[in-house]
C-alpha cells in the first residue's frame, strides 16, 4: 500500500463531465486519489463473472413481465434475428415458441 496521491489518470477531477452525465473515473473509481485502500495495482485482475443470459435473468422472476412477454427468447415478435458478423449476414428464423 502507499499514502493517497492524486489520480494520474483524472488529476483529481473524480471523471469526466458530459452535458448533465458524470462519467467516474475508472482508474480511482470516481474518488479523485489513490492509494491506501485504493490501490488500483492491488486489484485481483480476475474478470467478473457473465451476465445471465437474457431468458435467464433475473427480471423473469417477476410475475408482471412473466405476464407480459409470454416467450423470453423473442419477447412477443414469434421470430429471432442472428447477425453473423463473420459472414456478414443477418438470420431471421421463427421463434420456438410458434411451435408450440
Amino acid at each position: 500500500m502507499t499514502d493517497p496521491i492524486t489520480c494520474p489518470e483524472c488529476q483529481g477531477d473524480r471523471g469526466k463531465l458530459l452535458g448533465g452525465l458524470f462519467l467516474a473515473c475508472q482508474f480511482c473509481g470516481g474518488l479523485g486519489w489513490v492509494g491506501g485502500d485504493n490501490e488500483p495495482a492491488e486489484r485481483e485482475a480476475k474478470p467478473p463473472p457473465p451476465p445471465p443470459t437474457a431468458s435467464n435473468h433475473p427480471v423473469w422472476s417477476d410475475p408482471w413481465i412473466a405476464a407480459a412477454f409470454g416467450c423470453r427468447l423473442c419477447l412477443g415478435a414469434r421470430k429471432l434475428t442472428h447477425v453473423d458478423e463473420e459472414a456478414g449476414t443477418l438470420i431471421t428464423v421463427p421463434c420456438r415458441c410458434v411451435a408450440d
